[in-house]
C-alpha cells in the first residue's frame, strides 16, 4: 500500500541555523510593497547568520557564509574609508536614492555583496535562508527604492516561498524598471499566472467531483490531511477520499504557499491512480497537474519544437569552421571606442559574447556564432547562424535552452556534447582550473582544441581593463568575481603568436 506523510511541512535541515534572521519572519501581501529595513538591522542579520553557519558541511550553505563575510568586510572598509580625517575632513557628494545611517551608507560596494549574498542564500533552499534574502531585498531596496537587481532578487525569493501572487507583483515591479527582459522575466510571469489558473480547475474540478469535501473545508488542514492518509492506509479509501480533497480545500483557503499546495496535490492524484477510478476523469486531472507544474518550472514556450533547429554536435561543429578565419569579439570598451569594424567583418566567421553589443563603425555587423551563458538571456532573439550555449549543470541547461530559446533566430544550436567544453571536453577538473570559465575562455579553448582555423584572432581582448561595453540593460550588471580574469589572460598570452593594441592571434 502507499505510504503517505504530510509533505507541505518543509523538513528542516539538520546542518541548518536554529531560526530566522531577525526581522525576516513576515511574508508581505504584495511583492509590491516591501518591508522597510534599514541596513544596520539587515547587517546584523547577516551577521548573525554567518555566525550559525560555523562548521556547517553544505557546501552552498559554506559558500553564503564566505558570502556573508564578504558583505560585513566589505561593509567594514567602506565605513573606515568614509571616516573623515581629523586633520583635513573630506567632503564626499552623496548618490542619489542613498539613505545613510548610523552604519554607513549603500555604496556600490556594499550593494553587490549584499545582492551576492542574498542570491546565494536563495541557493540553499531551506526556509531560514530565504527569509534572510528577503530581509536583505528589503533593506536593498529601503536604500534604492528602483534597483532592479534588488526587485529581481525579491520576485525570485517570494516565488521559492510560494507567495506566488507577490513574486508576481515583484517581476512586474521589475519590468517596469528595465528596458531589456534579459532574464525572462515575463515568461516567467506568464508562467505563474498559468500555473495559478490550472491549480484553480483542478481543484475546482476535485471539489465538483466531492460536494462532501465541502464540510471540511475550513478545518485545519494539517489535521484533516492526516484524518484522511490514516483511512486511505487502513483501507477505507472511499472515506479518505472528502477528507483529502477537504485537506486540499482547507490549504487553499488558508493561503498555504502554493509550492506546498502543489505536492499535496500531487501525492493526492499519486493515491487516486494507485486506487483506480474512471480513466477520462483520472486522464484530465492529471493533464490540468502537468500544465501547472512546467508553467512553474520553465514559464511560457511558445514553440516546443524549438523552431526546427538544426543540433550540432562537437565534430558537426568541427566540420562548420574548418578551414575558415575567426575572430572572437570582446564586450570591452576598446572594442567600442575603436574603428575596426570593416576588419572585423572581413573575417569568414564573427564570434560574439553573451550581452554584445553592434555599433557598426566599432564592433563591425556580422555575428555568425553567437556564444552566451545559460543564466543570461541577452541577445538571444537576433539572428545568428549558430548559438551556442554554455552550462555546468545539465538540468539547468536544459531548463535554459526551453525557456529562452527564440524560434527562428538561429539555425544549429549545440547538444549537449558541446555544453561546457573546458570540463566536458577538455576533463579540466577544479582542482586544474578552480574558477568558473567564462563563456570567451570556453569558446577559445575549445577553438584552440579543435585547431582547424588557420587564422584566430582575439579583437579587444584586455580582460575588462578598459571597462565593459554591452547591451544597455547588461551594462547595470557588474563584471562579477566568479571568473579569474587573471589566469584567463596568462593562458592566452602563452599561446599568442602576436599581440598589439588591439589583436591578439593565436594562428
Amino acid at each position: 500500500m502507499t505510504k503517505v506523510r504530510n509533505r507541505w511541512l518543509r523538513p528542516r535541515d539538520g546542518d541548518g541555523p536554529a531560526g530566522p534572521p531577525d526581522g525576516a519572519g513576515q511574508i508581505p501581501g504584495r511583492g509590491d510593497r516591501i518591508t522597510p529595513t534599514e541596513l544596520d538591522v539587515c547587517l546584523r542579520a547577516c551577521a548573525v547568520h554567518s555566525g550559525k553557519m560555523v562548521g556547517s558541511l553544505a557546501r552552498r550553505r559554506a559558500e553564503l557564509a564566505e558570502r556573508l563575510r564578504a558583505v560585513l568586510a566589505t561593509h567594514a572598509s567602506g565605513t573606515v574609508e568614509s571616516a573623515p580625517a581629523p586633520a583635513a575632513p573630506l567632503l564626499r557628494r552623496v548618490a542619489k536614492n542613498v539613505v545613510t545611517g548610523p552604519t554607513g551608507s549603500l555604496t556600490p560596494e556594499l550593494l553587490d555583496a549584499l545582492l551576492a549574498a542574498g542570491n546565494k542564500a536563495l541557493e540553499c533552499g531551506y526556509d531560514d535562508e530565504r527569509k534572510l534574502a528577503l530581509l536583505i531585498s528589503d533593506a536593498v531596496l529601503t536604500q534604492r527604492k528602483n534597483s532592479r537587481a534588488g526587485w529581481r532578487l525579491r520576485a525570485r525569493t517570494l516565488e521559492a516561498m510560494g507567495d506566488e501572487p507577490a513574486a508576481i507583483a515583484a517581476y512586474e515591479r521589475y519590468l517596469t524598471l528595465t528596458e531589456d527582459d534579459g532574464f525572462g522575466v515575463a515568461p516567467r510571469i506568464v508562467g505563474l499566472r498559468t500555473a495559478g489558473e490550472k491549480q484553480d480547475e483542478l481543484l475546482r474540478l476535485l471539489e465538483d467531483g466531492c460536494p462532501q469535501a465541502a464540510a471540511y473545508e475550513e478545518g485545519r488542514a494539517t489535521d484533516i490531511w492526516a484524518d484522511g492518509v490514516a483511512r486511505y492506509e487502513s483501507g477505507d479509501r472511499a472515506g479518505a477520499e472528502p477528507l483529502l480533497i477537504g485537506a486540499l480545500l482547507a490549504m487553499r483557503g488558508e493561503g498555504s504557499p502554493v509550492t506546498d499546495l502543489q505536492v499535496s496535490i500531487g501525492q493526492y492524484l499519486d493515491l487516486r491512480l494507485a486506487a483506480g477510478g474512471p480513466v477520462d476523469e483520472a486522464r484530465e486531472l492529471a493533464a490540468l497537474y502537468g500544465d501547472m507544474r512546467r508553467g512553474r518550472l520553465r514559464g511560457l514556450v511558445p514553440d516546443p519544437t524549438f523552431g526546427d533547429v538544426q543540433w550540432l554536435t562537437l565534430g558537426e561543429f568541427r566540420n562548420q569552421i574548418a578551414g575558415k578565419s575567426i575572430c572572437l569579439i570582446a564586450n570591452s570598451q576598446s572594442v567600442g571606442r575603436s574603428s575596426m569594424g570593416a576588419e572585423i567583418d572581413a573575417y569568414d566567421l564573427v564570434v560574439r559574447f553573451n550581452s554584445y553589443r553592434i555599433d557598426a563603425p566599432a564592433t563591425g555587423r556580422k555575428t555568425d556564432i553567437h556564444t552566451t551563458i545559460h543564466k543570461h538571456g541577452f541577445n538571444w532573439d537576433q539572428k545568428v547562424t549558430t548559438r551556442l550555449v554554455f552550462g555546468g549543470l545539465s538540468h539547468d541547461w536544459k531548463n535554459s535552452l526551453r525557456n529562452r530559446l527564440v524560434p527562428g533566430a538561429q539555425t544549429y544550436v549545440n547538444d549537449e556534447s558541446l555544453r561546457w567544453p573546458l570540463r566536458n571536453i577538455g576533463r579540466v577538473g577544479n582542482d586544474e582550473w578552480s574558477a568558473i570559465p567564462t563563456s570567451g575562455f570556453n569558446m577559445l579553448w575549445l577553438l584552440d582544441f579543435l585547431d582547424v582555423s588557420p587564422k584566430l584572432d582575439l579583437i579587444g581582448f584586455d580582460f575588462y581593463e578598459s571597462g565593459a561595453y554591452r547591451v544597455k540593460e547588461a551594462m547595470r550588471m557588474p563584471i562579477t568575481s566568479v571568473h579569474e580574469y587573471t589566469s584567463e589572460k596568462a593562458w592566452v598570452m602563452q599561446r599568442a603568436q602576436s599581440v598589439t593594441d588591439m589583436r591578439i592571434s593565436l594562428r
